[in-house]
């Protein structure tokens, strides 16, 4: 595959104080790639430097050592920003304009006819499932969930190649959080690249593809989900079990002396050490006839791992 954006060393220091001046590090030689066509999760605790890497990328802000280059350009060719579409974290549009005339006004400055302006915002609007009654009220009477759709219409105005978002489902609700994810999903059927921060560890696994986590400005750990979670170390499971009582299920673990029974109102709650302990569990439930209800892993690696790094 190629490479969509490529991270090199990159660099800021902020200088803080009145009188006796003194630098701070927002973030520390940070280095990544993102593959095209893939979306990739920027996670990290609030001041971690997500949102000054977004920023820099988009010369918002500028960097004071290392470089970085998006679908083959450097970041200081204006040129490239034509193809990419960018989502800060705290939008703040025209007041005064309706969600429909800040869509055309930004498919205009793309160099859209004014008949595929009209085509663009209403096509976009409707995407991010903002209702209709609202499409030509003014912005300053938007909520912030409201006003997020609208950022997130415009990040994809141009149809990029490739998207920043910072913290995209900030201010949603738990329905406007599942569109907007179902959303940003599809975006991969189109082969668009997308780069999103957040410190939301349930949107990171239900949508990427990899992910970077940044402690202190630092790049702590990059990869594959997969292999994230498994940094984290063994995953101890739970099982749930019904019909059968606390003596009987004591009995039927003996030979599992790793296995901690917990007693609920409608049965029980087995945790082994790991997931190779399960099927040896099962097979002694089964034998004291317990019915199974579930099976899950206990706590989240990768929500560990988050943690782990932010100590």
């Amino acid at each position: 595959m190629t490479v969509a954006l490529e991270i090199e060393n990159l660099t800021k220091d902020y200088e803080v104080g009145f009188a006796r001046k003194r630098r701070v590090r927002a973030l520390d030689g940070l280095t990544l790639t993102v593959e095209r066509g893939e979306i990739f999760g920027f996670l990290g605790a609030n001041g971690a430097g997500k949102s000054t890497t977004m920023k820099l990328l988009m010369r918002l802000i500028y960097p004071t050592a290392g470089r970085a280059s998006i679908l083959g350009c450097d970041i200081n060719d204006i040129a490239m920003h034509a193809r990419i579409g960018y989502l800060p974290e705290h939008p703040y549009f025209y007041d005064y304009l309706t969600a429909r005339e800040f869509l055309e006004y930004c498919a205009e400055l793309f160099g859209y006819t004014r008949t595929d302006c009209r085509q663009r915002a209403a096509a976009l609007l409707a995407l991010v499932h903002l209702d209709d009654k609202s499409w030509d009220k003014q912005l300053r009477k938007f909520s912030k969930g409201m006003l997020q759709r609208v950022g997130l219409a415009q990040a994809l105005v141009n149809d990029p190649e490739i998207v920043f978002l910072d913290e995209p489902m900030s201010g949603l609700d738990p329905v406007g959080r599942r569109e907007i994810r179902d959303l940003i999903a599809s975006l991969r059927h189109k082969e668009t690249t997308v780069f999103f921060c957040s410190h939301i560890l349930a949107d990171i696994e239900v949508l990427c593809d990899r992910a970077a986590i940044l402690q202190k400005g630092r790049l702590a750990h990059a990869g594959r989900l997969e292999d994230l979670r498994g940094r984290a170390g063994t995953r101890a499971m739970e099982l749930v079990v019904a019909g059968a009582t606390a003596e009987q299920l004591r009995a039927a673990l003996q030979p599992l002396p790793a296995a901690q029974l917990t007693q609920t109102p409608g049965g029980a709650r087995i945790e082994v050490p790991s997931e190779r302990d399960v099927d040896a569990a099962l097979a002694a439930l089964r034998d004291c006839g317990a019915r199974l209800v579930s099976v899950q892993p206990v706590g989240n690696p990768l929500e560990d791992l988050f943690v782990a790094n932010q100590n």
